[in-house]
């Protein structure tokens, strides 16, 4: 039973970018799991869940930049190379979001009537919140469709700058960073101009949840990328006066969500811009932390491993199908606070189980397969 659930790590991972890693989902299911504790969060919780979405977008623009960035310098640019970085991208993300997207399907084939297949097609190709609100059937995958177009777009964008412009790598790549952040703010502006946002719900419909709206947040992690690998001296010495100033930025904003009455400029605008340059500060530290040691550093490694099953199953899978499923016969059976206490803890459980058993012996052996499929 001890090796089902047995992962092996890798002693060649960066072990402060998977203490990120770990922080950002954790804050993501606690977020999640919140509502089967509290009807209404206390400010202290509300305080401690940072925002995981937009720390998971920054370390993914700074890990996937530096990949882009070396593969464009070490051989020649053309379609195969972008090819190629399609290929381990989607074998790594793919996978595992088709199968939750078919399991949610079959699920609501066997169990709801009204159901169509056809409703939901969008979510085959990301399509489902490029600039709309983003359908609640699979409501998670709404940061996966950001990720995608983000995987998508910017290789194709630096094979046309450098390949037809002739601009060199890092210059193209400055302009394609800049151009997104300048047109999805000023995108967010329009937004906030033209519609009436006065509650969470529209702040997250409108603005929160779609691709045109957030793929500015990716980008703050290819600058950080651009930096470590252009100005690596300056990168490794201001490492600590960025991690405290990313820290008091994310603490700030914290403070500020919790005590804010209206969705004005700031928060319907350029609070998305803050948390990613609070993130972006905190790379440099923590890109620099390469190993750990003892439990922390197992569980932390662990966490990080099975972060993106986490994320795919916690909400949908086991908060809505599987706890869902259990109320109905336990709803009875316990007093309200034992109740509430034990489903919180199966949210855990199941979400951690499910997880890793996606990860050990599905994620792994489909990525495995992306280096049997290179285009040559």
């Amino acid at each position: 039973m001890k090796n089902i659930f047995t992962i092996q790590l890798n002693p060649n991972r960066v072990f402060g970018l998977d203490i990120l890693r770990a922080l950002a989902i954790i804050f993501v299911v606690f977020g999640h799991g919140n509502s089967l504790i509290f009807e209404e969060s206390p400010k202290l919780v509300q305080f401690l869940i940072f925002d995981g979405v937009s720390i998971f977008f920054v370390l993914s623009g700074f890990l996937i930049g530096r990949i882009l960035i070396k593969e464009l310098s070490k051989s020649k640019v053309n379609y195969k190379t972008i090819l190629n970085f399609w290929i381990r991208r989607w074998f790594r993300t793919l996978p595992n979001y088709y199968l939750i997207l078919f399991t949610l399907f079959a699920l609501n084939y066997i169990f709801n009537n009204n159901f169509s297949l056809f409703n939901y097609k969008r979510y085959f190709l990301f399509a489902q919140n490029l600039y709309y609100e983003h359908p609640y059937f699979f409501s998670e995958a709404w940061s996966l469709s950001v990720e995608e177009w983000f995987y998508l777009l910017i290789p194709l964008l630096l094979l046309f700058l450098i390949k037809i412009f002739k601009i060199s790598i890092p210059n193209a790549i400055i302009l394609i960073v800049f151009v997104i952040i300048i047109g999805v703010t000023f995108f967010r502006f329009q937004r906030y101009s033209l519609n009436i946002i006065d509650d969470l719900t529209s702040w997250d419909r409108l603005l929160r949840k779609q691709v045109f709206t957030r793929l500015d947040s990716l980008m703050y992690g290819i600058i950080g990328a651009c930096v470590y690998i252009y100005f690596f001296k300056f990168w490794k010495k201001t490492k600590m006066i960025f991690f405290v100033s990313g820290i008091i930025l994310l603490i700030t904003m914290q403070l500020n969500l919790l005590n804010f009455k209206s969705f004005g400029l700031y928060h319907c605008v350029f609070s998305f811009s803050f948390t990613s340059l609070g993130t972006l500060f905190l790379l440099p530290y923590l890109s620099l932390l390469k190993t750990g040691k003892g439990l922390f550093y197992r569980i932390i490694t662990y966490i990080s491993l099975i972060s993106y099953s986490m994320y795919l199953v916690n909400l949908k899978i086991v908060k809505k199908w599987i706890l869902s499923a259990i109320d109905i016969k336990i709803l009875q059976t316990f007093d309200t606070s034992l109740y509430l206490g034990l489903r919180y803890l199966l949210f855990w459980l199941f979400t951690i189980i499910i997880s890793i058993l996606i990860y050990k012996y599905f994620e792994v052996p489909m990525t495995n397969l992306r280096d049997k499929v290179v285009v040559k």
